[in-house]
């Protein structure tokens, strides 16, 4: 018992553990965006129904989110992994095209359900990012345990192998949410060098 607890096989198992929970954070916080799209698009579709594209566009992706099963065994499969990751960020540049469009619809963006949405929309998108650098550093743990001595041995006897984690690259993605501050987003319209909305 001695051994096996001076081994590193604790080590793991609490690692391990931390990982599941810190993951099943991640997926309740992508559950929570999908959720908040029907009523999203719905609001915009009322005021904007001719941006048919958008519409199909943040459909699509999400449905492409919701057929794949993110389950614990997910975060062991890093092909299954980077499939994961590859439809949030398209949901997420999806949700962002559909808060551009808005833009363009006065009436959309003095609606009163509209900017709920939004401002539910921005702060999932904020726990979104927690719950995924508190999954960041629990794989970090878990990988720095799994790889140094003599846990290792530990490890490879009872068939742990690294886990995959967020690329730096998805993480400077999803660290950004999408973009809701239409008053600077309206300074970078051409109508401004005429002086509008100024």
């Amino acid at each position: 018992m001695l051994a096996i607890s001076g081994c590193g096989y604790n080590t793991l198992q609490s690692n391990d553990e931390q990982i599941k929970s810190s993951w099943s954070d991640v997926i309740n916080q992508h559950q929570r965006r999908a959720d908040l799209v029907p009523n999203l698009v719905n609001t915009v579709k009322g005021f904007a129904a001719h941006e048919e594209a958008v519409f199909l566009g943040v459909t699509s992706a999400r449905a492409k989110v919701g057929s794949i099963q993110a389950t614990p065994e997910l975060i062991n499969n890093p092909a299954a992994f980077a499939k994961f990751q590859a439809a949030q960020g398209e949901l997420t540049g999806a949700l962002s095209k559909l808060l551009v469009v808005s833009e363009n619809y006065p009436q959309l963006k003095s609606d009163a359900n509209f900017r709920d949405l939004q401002a539910q929309l921005e702060g999932t998108e904020n726990r979104i990012t927690v719950a995924r650098n508190r999954y960041i550093k629990s794989v970090q743990e878990f990988n720095v345990t799994v790889r140094s001595f003599p846990s290792n041995l530990t490890a490879m006897a009872f068939g742990y192998t690294i886990k995959p984690n967020f690329t730096v690259d998805n993480e400077k993605e999803i660290a950004r949410p999408p973009t809701v501050d239409f008053n600077s987003a309206r300074a970078k319209l051409p109508d401004d060098a005429n002086g509008a909305g100024k």
